[in-house]
């Protein structure tokens, strides 16, 4: 790991630049923009009833929205406070009351009628709950009768029949450890989380090309750099705090480009609450923006790559660092051989960029003498993902911008828990600071002293088909436990998702709130377990940010629910009643216990033990990882990896259709328009000469569909690039394909291709004839 350590906090420049303003018009005043200061004062009257309890948190406890890792109103990057509407936002979840109980026991239809947003507004989970078969609403029942009842049932199944999942909902370190440990003190290795449908190809990839399963470098490396690259990110829309970060870049007079498939209006310009100058006239966010094709990445990445090979031929040096390339890497002149074969014609059509555009971007990184590369889920939900991924490490690899200040490889998370799930153990591929296999297996049977279950466990998706497994299959599914997650609102193709559900014969929703999955009926029975939030952990709790910041988070006074319980303890009793023969192998005496074995168990954790009180953390790693070139390879060297052209079929008259984020956190959305385009949920973002070719006018009442689904909207014009669609995640997963997983990392593919037509003529054909043949049609193109 680096030997340098993280250098601290900047201040930003006292001074305004007047050249980065988006408008001298106060405040954005008639444009299409976030109103914070309107939804700061909802965000308080919504908390009026715990004002003091909502300040302590936000004051003490470290954010519990993005992996920026804001503890308090500060984080190790930029001085002064820092706080954004998603944290605001979420931090109802934490301060809300009970649900009365004349509603959480009312008819189970009656609480089917409210959507995720109105069930999230009932309040908290106040005590454990069931709904057994037949049942038609639920019933209160002790924590003794609860985990009795999840423990017989556990012993009567086949360890492979179980499994775990858990999400990102401000769970801590901690809570993911135990949940890791006492899955396979159980006998089962099916235990995944949310990282699974978002960063797993990011991590897989880097492990492959430079041997790290995090980012390479720290926010504190944007300020300052050359260029800094956005790639299938929208940061400052489910970031919002990094346009903080990217004001500061921008003072330092580093170019900001943007490579997504819509040019984004958040990332043009950004109005950020928490900077004077640009709260009152905004900033100019993107120097560039390179509009993609849907999948088109590599193809993009291939024809930069081929310029650079063209350039050094003409001029060597000119565009690869050969020194770094000779001395870290491996692989040069078969990936040099592999990218000079490809077609320009062939890079051009699948990219959707024209040679010239990609030989602009080529020049812009050769001439940079450091560059940063975020991305997000633009890159890694696809059924080639960990490619992407790749290609992008190959950029960083043949230019050098890699494991030095200003340089580095950004996975930038979404969730504050999700970096160190994996990194606890809690994914079917993983273990504490290892992976699932050979000597890792050794080292944790001998720090948690029971035997592993050495069998591979299953990705959540491939767990979920499980339950339509035959009943006397090993792998059946029969029991699933999971903390938080909504999969009616997050997997491709909703109604097989409930299919699934439905199947399992008892499910166990250990949550702080309801939501639509929780509803829905199990073959025998449904337990609700009450949560802690992380502010209510008994001894406090931490979470790892995307820089690999790990915070100690204090629980923080405030209302409790009386029977609500810290989720790693429940983990605890759960696993004691299942074994109670070997209950003291799993048994922790507080928080600081289980921080000091995570600290055993995972190296790179040693550290974590001496965290005890607010405004403690480290960074494991130190401030680069690959410092100096050095990867943590067998060999020391990144490897430089060939990647081929996906296949991208879109017939004559079809469009790519992806997914988007609009005002939300993860599913939980929290407005039905978005602040920076006016969209609402149901609207489809398409390219007005696209929309006019085929006799639409805005506003049209369209059909989005496959052989997958049907999705009704209307059409939107934005600047979207031509032949490609955007639809609202969740809404628009009823066209996304069930059960298409990316093979090196399980992620499940969130793009597909669409026919959109106007509504009055999709309805209009209703005679078989027309039926058989649009299906006949879809069914072509899907093959």
């Amino acid at each position: 790991m680096g030997k340098t350590k993280h250098s601290g906090r900047i201040s930003l420049p006292s001074r305004p630049d007047p050249k980065l303003w988006v408008s001298k018009m106060p405040f954005g005043l008639n444009r299409i923009k976030p109103r914070h200061i309107r939804d700061t004062l909802k965000v308080v009257w919504d908390n009026r009833d715990q004002l003091p309890y909502a300040y302590r948190i936000l004051t003490q406890g470290v954010c519990d929205g993005c992996a920026l890792g804001v503890s308090g109103l500060r984080d190790q990057t930029l001085e002064g406070p820092h706080l954004c509407t998603t944290r605001l936002n979420v931090l109802r979840l934490n301060t809300m009351p009970a649900i009365p109980e004349k509603i959480l026991h009312s008819d189970i239809e009656e609480l089917r009628k409210l959507n995720s947003t109105e069930l999230r507004k009932l309040g908290r989970i106040p005590y454990p709950l069931i709904r057994r078969s037949g049942e038609s609403r639920f019933s209160r029942l002790s924590w003794d009768e609860a985990l009795d009842t999840i423990a017989g049932k556990i012993r009567s199944i086949d360890p492979k029949q179980l499994a775990f999942y858990l999400t990102a909902r401000g769970i801590t370190n901690e809570s993911y450890y135990v949940a890791a440990k006492v899955a396979r003190f159980l006998g089962t290795n099916h235990i995944d989380n949310a990282s699974r449908i978002c960063h797993s190809p990011s991590k897989t990839a880097l492990k492959r090309s430079v041997g790290i399963g995090a980012s390479s470098c720290n926010y504190k490396d944007w300020i300052g750099t050359d260029v800094l690259v956005f790639w299938g990110s929208v940061a400052a829309n489910n970031q919002p705090v990094s346009t903080k970060y990217m004001y500061a870049a921008k003072r330092k007079g580093t170019k900001i480009i943007a490579i997504n498939p819509y040019h984004e209006p958040s990332m043009d310009q950004y109005w950020i609450p928490s900077v004077a100058e640009s709260a009152l006239f905004g900033t100019k966010i993107t120097d560039d923006f390179y509009q993609v094709n849907i999948g088109g990445d590599i193809a993009f990445m291939n024809g930069v790559m081929k310029h650079w090979f063209e350039m050094e031929e003409a001029a060597p040096g000119s565009a690869v660092n050969l020194d770094f390339v000779r001395e870290h890497t491996n692989g040069y002149e078969e990936l040099r051989a592999h990218v000079m074969k490809q077609d320009w014609a062939l890079l051009e059509q699948s990219s959707g960029l024209s040679r010239e555009r990609m030989r602009e971007f080529a020049v812009l990184l050769a001439q940079a003498k450091s560059a940063v590369f975020v991305w997000s889920m633009g890159l890694t939900q696809h059924r080639f993902g960990t490619d992407n991924i790749s290609q992008v490490a190959n950029l960083a690899l043949l230019r050098g911008f890699l494991g030095r200040e200003h340089c580095g490889l950004m996975p930038i998370r979404g969730h504050s828990g999700v970096q160190g799930s994996g990194e606890m153990g809690a994914d079917p591929f993983s273990l504490p600071g290892g992976e699932f296999k050979g000597a890792d297996i050794a080292r944790i049977e001998k720090v948690w002293g029971f035997k592993l279950p050495e069998w591979q466990g299953d990705i959540v998706g491939v767990t979920l088909e499980n339950a339509l497994l035959p009943d006397d299959h090993e792998r059946k599914l029969k029991t699933f436990y999971t903390s938080g997650g909504n999969f009616l609102e997050t997997m491709p193709d909703p109604d097989f998702v409930e299919r699934c559900l439905q199947n399992v014969e008892l499910r166990v929703h250990q949550d702080i709130m309801l939501n639509t999955s929780t509803l829905v009926d199990a073959k025998e029975t449904v337990i609700v377990l009450p949560a802690m939030t992380r502010y209510e952990q008994p001894g406090g709790g931490t979470s790892t940010s995307t820089e690999r910041m790990v915070y100690f988070s204090p629980e923080i006074d405030g209302p409790r629910m009386p029977e609500a319980r810290s989720e790693w303890e429940i983990y605890v009793d759960l696993a004691s009643r299942v074994k109670p023969e070997q209950a003291h192998l799993i048994q922790f005496k507080d928080a600081a216990a289980v921080r000091a074995e995570i600290a055993k168990a995972a190296p790179n954790y040693d550290g974590i033990q001496h965290l005890s009180k607010r405004g403690d953390v480290f960074q494991w790693g130190g401030a680069w990882l690959c410092e100096d070139g050095i990867c943590p390879t067998p060999d020391g060297r990144g490897n430089l990896i060939p990647i081929e052209l996906p296949e991208l079929r879109k017939p004559e008259g079809h469009y790519f259709a992806t997914t988007r984020r609009g005002k939300q956190f993860n599913s939980m959305v929290y407005s039905e328009t978005d602040p920076f385009n006016g969209a609402d949920r149901y609207d489809v973002l398409m390219n007005a000469e696209d929309g006019k070719a085929q006799q639409l006018q805005e506003g049209d009442a369209i059909v989005v569909y496959n052989k997958y689904g049907v999705f009704h909207g209307r059409a939107k014009w934005a600047e979207v690039k031509s032949g490609n669609i955007e639809v609202h995640w969740p809404e628009g997963n009823v066209i996304i394909p069930k059960g298409v997983y990316e093979p090196h990392a399980g992620i499940p593919e969130y793009n597909t291709t669409v026919i959109v037509e106007k509504a009055e003529t999709y309805h209009a054909h209703k005679d078989t004839k027309y039926v058989e043949r649009r299906i006949d049609e879809l069914e072509l193109v899907s093959e």
